[in-house]
């Protein structure tokens, strides 16, 4: 497995293009493999190739991928990066395997982690529906998809809370109700975003295989509870829509301020 970083550079067209839309993303991150062929599905739980956006500043947005093999980007340089600067010491991102990082996680060591992921449910309005699809929209809930016990246990971790005296809540008050509210764990929402694009482009103003979606970007501090699990977790992703940039889940230590 590898871990790549890329800083995409705002002011050329081409990074304007690729960011557009997840699905030109999506594909030119698929490019960066020649071992995988335009439709090829990852075998069920195999590792896959997952990738995130990070808009860490008005005009820094930084590229994250992992997967199970070394990525050439040498067409994102070319688009979107500064090929007048690349070397063959520095071609214009960074790769390390992630193997080593992998296997030094125990349980009970504590992280900072960030995650873009898409937090939906299904939703029936009456009876004789059929259960909808559909994405958590306000922070309450969103938050709540990620602390949800079962989600936590499948990833392998556990959400820190905060100590008593850093809530600026009262002790077990709720928000709305909900047990998950924000002043209780080490959690934020820090970007939402909705999304609405066409997986198959089409003839001006037709619309092919319209995909909505809403990401969600958390920050947080979490515990390992599974180190097996949470490994599967960081090479396969969590939640639905990978292809488009959810899912993918990065530790670091926490000596470090973020993710």
């Amino acid at each position: 497995m590898f871990l790549t970083r890329f800083r995409l550079n705002t002011a050329r067209p081409g990074t304007r293009r690729l960011l557009s839309t997840p699905q030109a993303l999506h594909a030119a991150v698929m490019s960066s493999f020649p071992g995988i062929l335009p439709g090829d599905r990852p075998a069920p739980g195999a590792p896959r190739v997952l990738w995130r956006l990070d808009h860490r500043a008005r005009a820094e947005v930084m590229l994250f991928v992992v997967s199970p093999d070394r990525p050439d980007l040498t067409h994102l340089v070319e688009q979107a990066g500064w090929p007048a600067a690349a070397t063959p010491d520095d071609p214009g991102w960074q790769t390390r395997p992630y193997g080593p990082f992998l296997d030094r996680l125990t349980t009970g060591s504590r992280w900072a982690f960030r995650l873009t992921a898409n937090p939906v449910h299904t939703i029936r309005r009456k009876d004789s529906e059929a259960r909808k699809l559909t994405a958590h929209r306000t922070p309450v809930h969103q938050m709540g998809w990620l602390l949800d016990t079962g989600r936590q246990e499948r990833a392998g971790i556990r959400i820190l809370e905060k100590p008593p005296a850093q809530r600026l809540l009262p002790s077990g008050t709720t928000h709305h109700g909900s047990p998950h509210h924000g002043d209780r764990y080490e959690l934020t929402v820090t970007d939402t975003r909705p999304l609405a694009f066409d997986k198959t482009p089409g003839p001006a103003g037709q619309h092919r295989n319209k995909v909505t979606l809403v990401t969600v970007t958390y920050d947080g501090r979490l515990e390992v509870t599974d180190p097996d699990a949470l490994r599967r977790t960081l090479t396969r992703g969590i939640g639905r829509a990978r292809a488009y940039g959810c899912g993918l889940l990065t530790l670091t230590p926490l000596t470090h301020t973020a993710p």
